[in-house]
Order: C-alpha cells, then structure tokens, then sequence
C-alpha cells in the first residue's frame, strides 16, 4: 500500500546536515513506492501562535494569514510524517517548534499517525540528543495514538555536508525504504 509521506525539514540551511538526511529518507520513501513531499519550512512564513484561542474555544480557523495552515493540513491527510530538525541548545529549531504551536486548532485530527524524527548536532553524545526527541514526544502525547517508527541521529556534525560521511546518511536511506 502506499503511504502519503510528508517530511518536515527546519533546517534554516537549504542542504544543511538535517535538510540532507531529509532527501536521503525521502529517496528511500519513494523507492519503496510511496508518495513523499518535503517541506523546506525555512522557505515557509510562519507567525508564532498569539493565544487568541479563535481554533481551540471558538473551533474556527486561525485567523493569521501565513502558510501554517496549508502545512497542518498537509499533516492531517498524510500517513507518516518525518520532523527534522538541527538541535539548537539540546533542542529543536524555532521553525519546527513554531509550526507545532501552530497545530492547537487541529492537532485532534492528527490521528493514528506514523512519526519519524531526524535530528542532527555537533554533539557527539546522542543520549545528549534524546532531549531533542523527549520535546516531540511531548508534541506526540497530545495526538491520538501516534507511533514513533524511527529516529536517525545525525551526531558530530557542525558544519554543511559533514553528515555525507556518516552512518546516519545510510540510515535515514533505509528508514525510508522501509516504509510499508
């Protein structure tokens, strides 16, 4: 069967460590058949959440005009969604945190899904890394029973193009390939 895949990279750079994992997975995703589109956020405009409450009391549409509400619906229709992101401070970009705000008025709909993260550091201790990973889980535990399927640890890399000569490149490949 195949599954409607969507990517999410919040890389600010175009062809950074994480934005190149992104491709890798998608690569494998569409080699085993499946429908994969990736979203460049940094390309996105995304205003913070305000807390008006207009999509979670009054069960209205955000009333800010950006692209956030094209991206949420993309994650609503799709099967398997993959957040990807850079750790900044032992945590994700301020793209990716920014658009989950943004999902309040629809995270409801955002049911049975299948999650795979990728996140990349110049850290080289991944169990460092795993509080990148808590911070989705935390998103996560809001949905209706998602499933994480895999995480790839991009570890050691600082500057662009370093992870080409990583595990993780391998990795991200053959986590897409895998999707059934």
């Amino acid at each position: 069967m195949t599954k409607k895949v969507l990517i999410l990279s919040s890389s600010p750079r175009r062809g950074g460590n994480s934005d190149t994992l992104c491709d890798e997975f998608m690569r494998g995703a569409i080699e085993s058949g499946n429908e994969a589109e990736k979203v460049f956020l940094r390309d996105k405009t995304i205003h913070y959440c305000t807390g008006c409450s207009t999509c979670s009391l009054h069960e209205k549409p955000c009333p800010q005009k950006d692209d956030a509400a094209e991206i949420i619906e993309k994650m609503v229709a799709a099967d398997v969604i993959v957040m990807a992101t850079p750790v900044y401070f032992y945590t994700m970009s301020a793209q990716m945190k920014t658009l989950i705000d943004r999902c309040c008025g629809l995270y409801t709909e955002m049911k049975n899904k299948e999650f795979y993260f990728i996140v990349t550091a110049a850290e080289d201790d991944r169990k460092l890394m795993e509080r990148t990973v808590d911070t989705f889980q935390g998103f996560l535990d809001c949905l209706e029973n998602p499933t994480i399927k895999g995480v790839v640890y991009g570890t050691g890399v600082w500057h662009v193009g370093e992870i080409k000569d990583k595990p993780a490149l391998r990795e991200a490949y053959e986590m897409g390939k895998e999707i059934e």
